[in-house]
């Protein structure tokens, strides 16, 4: 026999505490009454007091308590076959790791903005595999498409522009990447997040779109970023601002929010435009989309499981509890000591 919950088993201190009080208890009463009164007169005098009874009423009360630690404990046997089956879709999330991240007009920058973004959707998946992609001028898979959650979180520590394999933003690396991440030959069961605040520098996004399209992606966008812009800092090792990127003309380069291409990508693929929140409440409604799609079944296998059998315990200390309350420590009615002595 097993216990889903063996640290309950500690109440049964409890219980033998409460056992040694009423042992106590009903011992006490019996001394006291024999103090008190003349020992001819006790038998008299106690004749309606059932000793056993009360003796009893005690035990069924120790054993309410005792059942119900039991109960609480879980035991367990037996075994149960049981089929589990995991169903979903598969989700690839693709995060903006370009110079333009490091903006700070979102507190506390862009990119750390997105990454928080990332881990929460991926905390919000239920049963779905998640991969995960990062992008810059080229895009590259961090983690395959996969059932730990928590291995795809740890992927986004070395997601950062100091890991940019080429400077730029290609959106349509980003979604041809993807698509090859995703299982070949399916044309559903398929969703691409895409987390950046939309800069495009790559060229060929139509031809991107078109190939999400025929291999049935259902892309969701998320803003990072504000359409008025800021200068993307440049820091040094110790994290201090020494500069800001120019362009080649040594301009100041201000970088903003894209909203337009963004919200064209979601579009014409069947998903949605959303811009990245305080409160995250846009991750809901992604998960909330991607919960409402098709289904495929991801793996299925037999387990054996241990039957709960606390019903046993529990059903016992009902039954010790509606016993204390119906017994008495009174004897059966009968002839008082006070009629006996008035009839002699």
């Amino acid at each position: 026999m097993y216990f889903a919950k063996p640290d309950n088993l500690y109440l049964f201190w409890g219980v033998a505490a409460l056992a040694c009080f009423l042992g106590w208890s009903l011992w006490w009463r019996k001394k006291r009454l024999e103090r008190l009164i003349e020992p001819t007169l006790l038998p008299m005098l106690t004749e309606e007091f059932s000793r056993t009874k009360a003796v009893l009423r005690a035990l069924f009360l120790v054993g309410f308590f005792a059942f119900g630690v039991l109960a609480l404990s879980r035991p367990q046997w037996g075994m149960r076959a049981e089929t589990v089956r995991r169903k979903g879709v598969d989700v690839i999330i693709a995060l903006d790791t370009s110079y333009s991240m490091n903006a700070e007009d979102v507190a506390p920058s862009r990119l750390a903005k997105a990454r928080s973004e990332v881990r929460s959707l991926i905390g919000r998946l239920r049963g779905d595999r998640v991969g995960l992609v990062s992008f810059a001028g080229s895009a590259l898979v961090l983690c395959p498409l996969t059932l730990d959650y928590g291995a795809a979180s740890l992927f986004l520590d070395v997601a950062t522009t100091e890991n940019v394999p080429e400077p730029g933003t290609s959106l349509a690396s980003a979604i041809v990447t993807a698509d090859s991440a995703f299982v070949a030959g399916e044309k559903k069961y398929k969703v691409l997040v895409i987390v950046t605040d939309g800069e495009d520098l790559g060229g060929q996004l139509d031809d991107a779109i078109a190939r999400a399209k025929e291999a049935g992606i259902v892309i969701y966008t998320v803003g990072v970023g504000t359409t008025e812009g800021r200068p993307i800092p440049v820091r040094d090792a110790k994290g201090d601002i020494v500069e800001y990127r120019r362009d080649p003309g040594g301009q100041v380069v201000i970088s903003s929010l894209d909203e337009r291409s963004l919200a064209r990508i979601a579009a014409e693929t069947g998903g949605r435009y959303f811009r990245a929140t305080t409160s995250e409440g846009e991750l809901d409604e992604i998960y909330a989309a991607v919960s409402s799609l098709d289904k495929k079944e991801f793996e299925s296998k037999l387990v054996q499981n241990l039957e709960d059998r606390y019903q046993f315990p529990l059903a016992a200390a009902l039954i010790c509890l509606l016993v204390t309350m119906w017994m008495t420590e009174r004897r059966k009615p009968g002839r008082s000591w006070l009629r006996r002595l008035l009839e002699r």
